[in-house]
């Protein structure tokens, strides 16, 4: 027996899907090729095949396209993350990371730069998806003692250095480009935020702290509240050492 035909409600659906996707398609074509200014409601209209009234139905007006853009541009990023849930060398999986993360900037200039121009792209679900990819690799590396900082300012200062890397190369005239500032904000990146050896095997509590923090989540025999307050307990004496 052949499936029913699909509902009216349904069949309107795909196609209002089909035409999202094709405005935004041609919203990143024009600004790949022309650049933020190039993306007009009118320009992305004729080039997606459409009447400019569509883009208002389907995105509110022209931030709420470039949002849908930008949105676009970090479930890209996301489908080139790979996630290596127990990786041998958890600070060579941190650079492979950072790179991954320039390289896709590199590649993607006008678009990566509407993903990280704004604050706002922040609250983006695969930006978040994202961000919680690279807290794990960040608390692998906590488990691991190998961190010496704090979990929250390990992933400030990686976002740091990747934006800021991509966004100098970008700014630079190309025969000013030179490999060894991605080299060099990477190493930089891995010495401020780990320990040139796991700092659980130091004399000291703060190594021991940060290790046994990261675990936390992982165990059942304390309570919520005796979780919180031995969370309290352990960052202090992070901090401290």
């Amino acid at each position: 027996m052949s499936p029913p035909p699909p509902s009216a409600p349904d069949t309107a659906a795909a196609g209002r899907d089909q035409a999202r996707q094709r405005v935004i398609e041609a919203a990143i074509d024009l600004l790949n090729r022309g650049g933020r200014d190039a993306v007009t409601t009118r320009a992305v209209a004729e080039t997606a095949g459409l009447q400019p009234p569509a883009i208002y139905r389907l995105f509110g007006d022209k931030d709420g396209l470039l949002d849908a853009v930008a949105e676009h541009g970090f479930t890209a990023f996301l489908a080139t993350k790979h996630v290596d849930p127990d990786p041998q060398d958890p600070i060579e999986d941190l650079k492979a990371g950072w790179d991954v993360a320039v390289e896709f900037g590199l590649a993607n200039p006008a678009l990566y730069t509407l993903m990280y121009g704004e604050p706002t792209r922040a609250t983006s679900a695969a930006f978040k998806t994202g961000m919680e990819i690279l807290m794990a690799r960040i608390r692998r590396l906590a488990a691991g003692g190998w961190l010496r900082v704090d979990e929250d300012l390990a992933a400030q200062i990686i976002h740091a250095t990747a934006r800021g890397a991509v966004l100098t190369w970008l700014s630079l005239p190309e025969h000013r480009r030179d490999p060894a500032l991605l080299t060099t904000m990477r190493e930089s990146m891995v010495a401020a935020i780990t320990s040139e050896r796991p700092s659980v095997q130091d004399t000291g509590p703060a190594g021991a702290a940060r290790a046994l923090r990261a675990a936390l989540p992982e165990q059942t025999t304390l309570s919520s509240a005796e979780q919180h307050l031995l969370k309290e307990w352990l960052s202090r004496l992070a901090a401290n050492g």
